[in-house]
């Protein structure tokens, strides 16, 4: 009997090495090694696979073209997400934070699809089915006519799901629980992650059923398991939160068949997850109008303008190195502005503690926030508050200019819905309209920040003689 092939595989980003050392070489975590069996089945390396040689057709690009079948869950955030509803023949990766919702979101959906006579199977790998169904029960879907099981062998599951209809969505919780034959490591790691959503993936490609596989999110908020997963699937949604927030965000990342960051906003209450159709009035609700510091930043998620509130605190330092504390935003970006606000428009700053926040938990990735930070950190260290009914976002350049940035009609759109009357930004392009908001462009940071400089220093001295 030949002697089993042994390799050294890091369990946070798959690389494989020869021999067993302290430090991941492809992503430098340390002590994430592990010894694992090189087996020769699915997800082996193509030296242990026999090559069939059997020739594929070829065909022209020039042909028609066949628009994806959707299974729509009546779910309005969560099809937003998804791009109109699940691909039938698509594979799809959620993860998230341990008891954010994954699989109370999940267990909603597919009791809405077989309210609409959709064949669904939920399969569990770290619930009973009882469980499931006090969950079901809690959460008023207790009549929903969804297949239940309790499995973790990939190999029993796939028979399952051929036996009998094909069923239009399967949902696995968790990718991380499921183990196959064909590799002898333990559940979890990369090798039995990898293999396991390989052969998930090929079954929804062959029956055309939509899979959902929901993964665990590691320390750093990346989904547990090697990144060839995220690449061996067609999407890849996070559900976002925190307990100290009700409400919870699915961000889409990555969708071969609908747009990316995309995001779909839903409350948790005490009969599950509530939709939120108007999510920028969530995130200003119970906003300080007159506080220093707050400036509300129009903003893009996908193709959805959400207006959020940016608040910055500008202290003095007792500390010979001042902090840099932020929340919801990068902090690389705040030190850019800051280098700007020091150089270009001559505002001494960086010798105070700073504090950035975005309110409601939202997390922004556009540069578009720049003007708004900048903003709200001359409205704190000038005591002055901002304008309640305006709105701010624009790029801010290393030469202290203001850019322009995309989609600014349907900024200004959002912000006029919600009862704003004027608007900051850059240069407005030629399609783009005010619509009835008083809009200032700016082509310079410095013109904005002398503004609002200018009305802190004049409310200073009415403050004394109010004293």
């Amino acid at each position: 009997m030949a002697k089993a092939k042994l390799a050294y595989v890091c369990q946070s980003c798959g690389t494989t090495h020869v021999r067993w050392q302290g430090r991941c070489e492809g992503c430098g975590e340390w002590n994430s090694i592990v010894e694992e069996q090189v087996d020769s089945g699915i997800g082996a390396g193509p030296k242990a696979a026999t090559a069939n040689g059997r020739p594929i057709a070829l065909v022209p690009l020039s042909g028609e073209t066949e628009t994806a079948a959707r299974v729509v869950t009546g779910l309005g955030e969560l099809d937003r997400v998804t791009g109109g509803g699940f691909v039938m023949g698509s594979a799809v990766l959620v993860g998230g934070d341990p008891g954010i919702g994954k699989s109370t979101l999940l267990l909603q959906g597919a009791a809405a699809l077989a309210n609409q006579g959709k064949r669904v199977v939920y399969v569990s790998g770290e619930e009973a089915v009882a469980q499931v169904r006090l969950r079901a029960q809690r959460l008023g879907l207790g009549q929903a006519n969804v297949q239940l099981a309790s499995e973790t062998n990939v190999e029993i599951i796939l028979s399952t799901l051929q036996a009998g209809e094909a069923p239009d969505l399967v949902i696995i919780d968790s990718i991380q629980t499921l183990w196959t034959d064909r590799v002898d490591s333990a559940p979890g790691t990369v090798t039995q992650v990898r293999t396991s959503a390989q052969a998930l993936t090929r079954f929804a490609k062959k029956s055309g059923a939509a899979v959902v596989l929901v993964g665990h999110v590691t320390k750093d908020g990346q989904i547990a398991g090697p990144r060839v997963v995220e690449h061996m699937v067609d999407a890849v949604l996070y559900f976002e939160g925190d307990s100290s927030h009700t409400f919870r965000i699915l961000r889409g990342v990555k969708n071969r068949y609908g747009a990316t960051d995309e995001i779909g906003v839903f409350e948790m209450t005490t009969l599950g997850l509530r939709e939120v159709a108007n999510p920028s009035a969530l995130f200003l609700d119970q906003r300080d109008k007159d506080a220093a510091g707050s400036a509300v930043f129009a903003g893009m998620e996908g193709t959805r303008p959400v207006l959020c509130e940016i608040q910055a605190l500008v202290s003095p330092s007792p500390l010979g190195t001042p902090r840099r504390a932020v929340v919801g935003w990068d902090a690389s970006r705040l030190s850019m502005v800051l280098a700007v606000l020091e150089t270009r428009c001559g505002v001494r700053i960086g010798a105070n503690d700073i504090y950035l926040n975005v309110a409601g938990g939202l997390k922004i990735n556009e540069p578009a926030a720049d003007l708004a930070v900048a903003a709200a950190l001359i409205s704190s260290l000038t005591n002055s508050p901002l304008p309640p009914d305006a709105v701010y976002f624009g790029e801010i350049s290393l030469a202290g200019g203001v850019r322009p940035v995309v989609h600014a009609s349907l900024r200004l759109r959002e912000a006029q819905k919600l009862g704003f009357r004027s608007a900051n930004t850059g240069k407005l392009g030629a399609g783009d309209s005010g619509n009835g908001l008083a809009v200032g462009e700016y082509s310079e940071l410095a013109d904005l920040i002398g503004q609002i400089a200018a009305k802190g220093k004049r409310s200073q001295p009415e403050a004394e003689r109010d004293d």
